[in-house]
């Protein structure tokens, strides 16, 4: 019997108590989907992140700290929040190597940042002052209920994943997909216009949102179904079975 897929997730950082730490959402979706979950360490050494891709069938990009607005161009503004040099560093490394490698990724809030930022794309610092609106985007818990509505195109990937044109979705966030990047094709977005997902239609599986399905898959259908995507692809380009649904067959 083959193994299940084994997605790597990029750790969360405690600047203060200089700790690695885990919503237990990003796990918790990755197994009921059928996938294995392992945490990986907070490095951007190129022959540690490789020996770590040879051992996994995808990775999981998870929310955080701001990006460094250096990365994509721009000086720090007041309001842009506390970021991770750790990370940027480690996640541009390892993005680019998911994407030599074809190796599916998924990235959720930072995730969708991150992916546009490396990508060639900008962001919006802080929106409630450069994209003011009546959008919720920044909502109190609990983070498991919806908040607003996204519309997602018809011609996605995310679409043939989640089978509707319109979902509602939790949001806590204070920076978003400003310029897109030139690589990347927005597939869903907020009424006020902010792009909410992006995906990679070169690659077998690149997907982001800017909702976190970690806090809302139990009561959601819609997020359960991205995270079995997510573990699927995996399994399809890896060429394993347990775990894996039919939902790899659309994609």
């Amino acid at each position: 019997m083959n193994r299940p897929a084994i997605i790597g997730i990029v750790p969360l950082y405690d600047k203060q108590r200089k700790s690695l730490w885990m919503v237990p959402g990003y796990m918790e979706g990755i197994v009921q989907a059928g996938g294995l979950p392992v945490i990986f360490p907070l490095t951007h050494d190129r022959e540690k992140l490789e020996q770590l891709l040879d051992r996994v069938d995808g990775v999981l990009f998870t929310g955080g700290q701001d990006v460094d607005p250096a990365r994509y161009g721009q000086q720090m503004q007041d309001s842009c929040g506390e970021i991770c040099r750790k990370r940027d560093e480690m996640e541009w490394e390892l993005l680019r190597l998911c994407r030599v490698r074809r190796k599916p990724a998924y990235g959720i809030c930072r995730g969708i940042q991150l992916f546009n930022a490396a990508l060639g794309g900008t962001l919006y610092q802080h929106i409630p002052d450069e994209l003011p609106s009546g959008v919720e985007h920044h909502m109190a818990p609990p983070y498991d209920r919806a908040v607003h509505p996204v519309t997602v195109d018809e011609d996605s990937m995310l679409y043939r994943i989640v089978g509707k044109s319109s979902l509602r979705v939790n949001s806590y966030h204070h920076q978003g997909v400003h310029d897109l990047s030139p690589v990347l094709t927005a597939c869903a977005w907020a009424p006020d216009g902010l792009v909410e997902a992006v995906e990679d239609r070169r690659q077998p599986f690149f997907l982001a949102t800017q909702w976190h399905p970690e806090f809302s898959w139990e009561k959601d259908a819609s997020s359960r179904r991205i995270f079995q995507a997510f573990v699927d692809a995996c399994c399809k380009t890896s060429g394993k079975s347990l775990g894996c649904s039919t939902v790899c067959d659309i994609l």
